[in-house]
C-alpha cells in the first residue's frame, strides 16, 4: 500500500476523537475500522473477519479491540496494560522480547480500557505509515545499466 498524505490527517482527528470519547460505542470503532484499518476489507471478502463482526455486537468491546490489532496489525503483540491512577496505559510492541528500555513501543492511555488499546493501535498504525514513508524516501534506487560489472580492487 502506497502512503497517503491524507492518512496521517485522519489518523489524528481519529486520535482525537478517541481522546474526547467516554466510551466506545458500534460507530466509534465503525470508525476506526473505516480510518485505520487497511486489510480488514479484504479479511471480510474472504470471511477471516466476522469474530470482530460478532465481537461488536455483542458489546465486547476489550475483546473487539483486541482481535482488530491482531488482525490489521500481525506485527504488533500487546506489550503491556496497565491501570494506574485512574488511567489504563496500553503499549504495543513489534519487539516485545526486547528490554523495554530498547523497544519502540506504541503508547496510549484512556480511563476506558478498549479506548486505551484502539488509540495505541492508531498509533501503532501511525509510526508504522510514517515508518513506510521514511523507507521509501531513504532507499535509493539504481537505474539498470548495460553491459558488465568489472572489480577493478587490487587484491595483491
Amino acid at each position: 500500500m502506497l502512503f497517503n498524505p491524507k492518512q496521517k490527517e485522519h489518523l489524528d482527528a481519529l486520535q482525537e476523537q478517541l481522546r474526547r470519547a467516554h466510551g466506545l460505542t458500534p460507530d466509534l470503532i465503525f470508525n476506526v475500522i473505516a480510518d485505520a484499518c487497511t486489510r480488514l476489507p479484504v479479511l471480510k471478502r474472504a470471511g477471516k473477519a466476522a469474530r470482530i463482526n460478532q465481537l461488536i455486537e455483542a458489546g465486547a468491546w476489550n475483546d473487539a479491540a483486541l482481535a482488530l490489532v491482531e488482525l490489521e496489525l500481525p506485527a504488533w503483540k500487546l506489550r503491556r496494560l496497565v491501570y494506574e491512577d485512574g488511567e489504563w496505559h496500553c503499549s504495543l510492541s513489534r519487539q516485545p522480547n526486547l528490554p523495554v528500555a530498547l523497544d519502540d513501543t506504541a503508547d496510549a492511555s484512556h480511563e476506558v480500557l478498549p479506548l486505551a488499546i484502539l488509540s495505541a493501535f492508531v498509533e501503532a498504525r501511525r509510526r508504522a505509515s510514517a515508518m513506510r514513508e521514511t523507507s521509501l524516501q531513504t532507499v535509493p534506487h539504481v537505474r539498470p545499466t548495460s553491459g558488465y560489472a568489472i572489480c577493478c580492487d587490487n587484491f595483491a
